[in-house]
């Protein structure tokens, strides 16, 4: 079974780090005690699926990436499966909760995705992380990486959209959170940037945000010498300085919250 991450994914682990705020907002959601059983689809390398892990939940990672499952960390609270969201390799009514992180943009099918979700937890929550970036605030980003912008508005379809979809599917209500970007965050995800554009120059760093690996790589490069250009002359923070005074920003990240 192949993968996006089979070709992007080699030493996703290492920057993508389960962020406790994250964390304890999936655990406020879930509503929850352990070692209830949650199965976290997408897991990629494991990072949230060991926090909860660690917690005493037990987890049922699914994640169609040999890639990725290589790169996850044996836990004796987490069961590794190779399957993908629409056609989950688990039992009908085998968990108590399903998460899914930053996946549903993979997907070939959401609603056959939220369908399989719901078979095999047809009564706990169902909670999504996923990105709109129709709802974000105006981001500096997009004034660098224009093509990253434009794949990503592509990759996310509007949130209201996707709420719909995911009540009529699984016949549930649906509330959607917004998840609002900490600067210090530890899953350096494509915004985890913004106020440390830095970041985005490291190619580690980048070797985990899949935006930048599904892009041209030349007009990547042109985009990041302007930006370190920019950086070293004083030009970002003279532009897009204000955001330094802010400790979180909205960049379209939402919790989708099935009940």
């Amino acid at each position: 079974m192949s993968s996006v991450y089979d070709r992007i994914g080699d030493g996703f682990s290492k920057y993508r780090r389960a962020d406790p705020r994250i964390v304890d907002r999936i655990l406020r959601f879930l509503d929850l005690s352990p070692p209830a059983t949650i199965a976290d689809i997408g897991a990629g390398s494991g990072n949230y699926s060991r926090a909860l892990a660690d917690l005493g939940y037990r987890i049922e990672a699914v994640e169609p990436s040999q890639v990725m499952r290589d790169q996850a960390v044996p836990h004796n609270g987490v069961r590794v499966h190779e399957g993908v969201a629409e056609r989950l390799p688990l039992q009908d009514a085998s968990v108590d909760a399903v998460i899914c992180l930053l996946a549903a943009h993979h997907f070939q099918s959401r609603r056959s995705a939220g369908a399989e979700m719901a078979r095999v937890c047809p009564e706990g929550p169902l909670v999504w992380l996923t990105f709109d970036a129709r709802e974000a605030e105006e981001p500096w980003f997009k004034e660098y990486f224009p093509t990253l912008w434009e794949l990503a508005l592509e990759r996310s379809p509007p949130i209201g959209e996707v709420r719909r979809e995911l009540a009529i599917v699984t016949g549930r209500s649906v509330d959607v959170v917004p998840f609002l970007v900490p600067w210090d965050l530890k899953d350096c995800f494509m915004s985890s940037g913004w106020r440390r554009p830095e970041l985005y120059l490291d190619p580690e760093v980048r070797s985990g945000m899949s935006a930048f690996q599904l892009s041209d790589p030349r007009v990547v490069e042109k985009a990041l010498e302007r930006l370190a250009s920019d950086l070293d002359s004083g030009a970002w923070a003279a532009a897009h300085g204000d955001v330094l005074e802010k400790d979180e920003i909205d960049w379209g990240y939402r919790f989708l919250v099935a009940r």
